[in-house]
């Protein structure tokens, strides 16, 4: 299986523009600020700014609201990580290949820098954004949000951890990640059709359509990777979930009964943009990347 390439273009951008964005070292508390940039800035797949981008170009957004979406987003995402990482969540060590932030600095000042990211990720969006009205910058907060909260993302990982050794049927392990991974991708990829009045309901039913199928897709591959893949290739613990006995799709399912699921979520996310033209590729794309990628 073939690792795909996200687009380069928009991998570099968002690199620049959050390196930008981010307090430097130099500027006190400094320790704080280089624990904020070392988890930010570790590189990673980028997926969820790229699906900002992605969907951006699909509704022709212009770049400069959507700099701003992803860097918020790419801050809520890191935080995550950083807070799922620690020892009363998932205890790991590794993370996109380095020491994790609490390994690499200390608990406290791990904590913190999360802390820290997720209020920066809202103070960056309630700055003036060039061509965005402040009612549409109010509603791209609400939707952050909503999926960062007890009904998204954190809430999922509150799920997550209630379900560890339970023996969880496919329904309630998809509602577990639908907010715990898929809430987040869902926000990506819904935020900038709310950059224009010229988007449609219609538009934005299926493109919730294509972000629930990529959202789960996502975390069934991670799943099958878990298993099937190493850690040197992950860039964290191969194996992590097996040993903490979480549910996984290959343990309610089987190996053949996940990738199959992956397979048709992938056909439903192509499906929800049959009706957009060439402008939707990157989406297309970034649905080929999240069931074939290798870490």
């Amino acid at each position: 299986m073939s690792d795909v390439r996200l687009s380069e273009p928009h991998r570099l951008r968002i690199e620049q523009v959050l390196s930008e964005a981010l307090a430097i070292e130099d500027i006190a508390p400094s320790r704080l600020h280089e624990a904020m940039r070392y988890s930010a800035l570790a590189g990673g797949k980028r997926i969820r700014p790229g699906l900002v981008y992605a969907s951006g170009a699909a509704l022709q957004i212009p770049l400069l609201p959507l700099d701003r979406i992803a860097v918020a987003i790419e801050c809520i995402h890191a935080y995550s990580l950083i807070h799922d990482d620690l020892p009363a969540m998932d205890d790991d060590d590794l993370r996109r290949g380095l020491p994790t932030a609490h390994k690499a600095f200390d608990e406290a000042t791990a904590i913190l820098s999360g802390d820290a990211l997720q209020a920066f990720a809202f103070e960056w969006l309630s700055e003036p954004i060039e061509g965005l009205r402040p009612d549409q910058q109010l509603k791209l907060i609400k939707v952050l949000s909503v999926a960062a909260g007890s009904r998204g993302m954190v809430g999922g990982q509150a799920i997550d951890l209630a379900s560890v050794g339970l023996a969880l049927q496919e329904q309630a392990l998809e509602t577990m990640h639908a907010h715990k991974t898929g809430a987040l991708i869902n926000a990506c990829v819904m935020m900038p059709s709310y950059c224009s009045d010229s988007i449609d309901e219609k538009q934005r039913e299926l493109l919730r359509r294509y972000a629930d199928a990529i959202g789960l897709a996502f975390q069934v591959q991670d799943d099958i990777l878990d298993v099937e893949s190493d850690t040197d290739t992950l860039g964290k613990q191969q194996g992590a979930d097996i040993a903490a006995n979480k549910p996984t799709y290959p343990s309610i399912l089987g190996m053949a009964g996940a990738k199959e699921k992956l397979r048709l979520l992938h056909q439903e996310s192509l499906a929800a943009l049959d009706d957009f033209g060439h402008e939707a590729d990157l989406l297309r794309n970034i649905a080929q990347f999240i069931v074939q990628r290798i870490k």
